[in-house]
């Protein structure tokens, strides 16, 4: 995958993780913390962390292909972001595994199994670090993007 409709696909994918990333993680933080969202949303958060880890290395590999291609220059903040682009995978894995748990607590409260406090508080504790941790990767490596693509056009026009 390199180009969708003439543009670079990694231009057009990333919009979908950075929006799928911070809603998927802040779905999951509302569910570890709040049973009744649990029970209303586990599938949907589910999906979308499924999602997610679906987009995110297509993503990684679009910009690969973008980089390889050798019609962008190469910079140290390009090389950043391609550094910090491939904890994304870890991510994505880390929000299907956040979800993953609150699925499994789920099913098992549905079937009135019993889960420990003890057990359900470190879900929970599982899930908002992981789900925190997404979304601080997300902004690392958005902003090593940001300033990789447009960062000589915007020290050109602070100095005008």
């Amino acid at each position: 995958m390199s180009t969708i409709a003439g543009l670079p696909a990694h231009v057009l994918l990333l919009h979908a993780v950075v929006v799928l990333v911070p809603l998927t993680a802040i779905l999951l933080i509302l569910c570890a913390v709040w049973p009744a969202a649990r029970r209303r949303l586990v599938w949907l958060v589910a999906t979308l962390a499924g999602l997610t880890l679906l987009v995110t290395p297509a993503t990684v590999t679009a910009g690969e292909w973008l980089a390889d291609t050798g019609k962008i220059d190469g910079s140290p903040d390009l090389d950043r972001h391609m550094a910090a682009g491939e904890y994304g995978l870890y991510m994505a894995l880390g929000l299907a595994l956040a979800a993953a748990l609150l699925a499994c607590l789920h099913v098992a409260l549905s079937r009135g199994g019993g889960v420990a406090p003890l057990v359900r508080l470190g879900i929970a504790a599982v899930v908002i670090a992981l789900a925190g941790g997404s979304m601080f990767a997300i902004h690392t490596i958005g902003e090593s993007g940001a300033k990789a693509a447009w960062g000589g056009l915007l020290a050109q026009s602070e100095n005008h």
